[in-house]
């Protein structure tokens, strides 16, 4: 019998579907799994300033989607420890405590928010059906940006190049709504179908 064929608990996420029952072994691989995404999507980057557009908003919807709210939040605040203390996992293969001053670090913080929206939501099964998981993906493509933005605007007030509210938003969101739009559309159209194949896996096993 495979993993989903079996009864899955109250707030299974799609990881549960696909390796089962639980422990705390799996845990710890599953989150080790996660930093390692949102680190390798981190790399597929357009550079800009002062903050570069990648792919990280999008790993952090997935694993978060795909560990549920516990694990989900332990990978990013993994993914920020890790990187602040040296690995080379945030975008453009950088790290080190330095990454704390930089203006794009508040979206980092904005990650771990955002995991546990994503995650708890998830339990709730919002990713498993089109319009819920637009809705999902959608307020998760802007918390990012409300730690972001006013992070952003204080690290450039403390170099000396005040934005004010204006330039904040001209700098840190109007570059990124595109990019938004396109990382919200892929994770609201992969989640659905991933639990649509994981549903006729379950009926071929019966």
């Amino acid at each position: 019998m495979t993993a989903t064929a079996l009864p899955l608990p109250r707030r299974a996420v799609l990881v549960d579907a696909l390796v089962g029952q639980r422990s705390l072994v799996k845990d710890l691989l599953l989150v080790a799994a996660g930093i390692t995404v949102v680190a390798a999507l981190a790399q597929v980057e357009i550079p800009m300033w002062p903050v570069p557009i990648t792919g990280q908003t999008l790993g952090v919807m997935l694993v978060a989607a795909s560990l549920g709210f516990r694990r989900g939040v332990a990978a990013m605040v993994g993914y920020l420890v890790l990187g602040v203390a040296g690995l080379p996992i945030f975008a453009g293969f950088t790290g080190g405590i330095l990454a704390v001053g930089k203006p794009s670090f508040g979206f980092i913080i904005g990650f771990i928010a955002t995991a546990a929206v994503v995650g708890w939501l998830a339990e709730r099964r919002w990713d498993r059906r089109p319009l819920l998981a637009i809705a999902l993906f959608g307020l998760a493509s802007l918390i990012p940006f409300a730690f972001g933005v006013p992070y952003m605007a204080a690290v450039l007030a403390a170099m000396g190049s005040p934005v004010g509210v204006v330039g904040a938003l001209e700098l840190g969101v109007l570059p990124f709504i595109l990019g938004g739009v396109v990382k919200w559309a892929i994770a609201a159209a992969l989640l659905p179908a991933a639990w649509a194949l994981v549903r006729r896996a379950d009926r071929s096993a019966r």
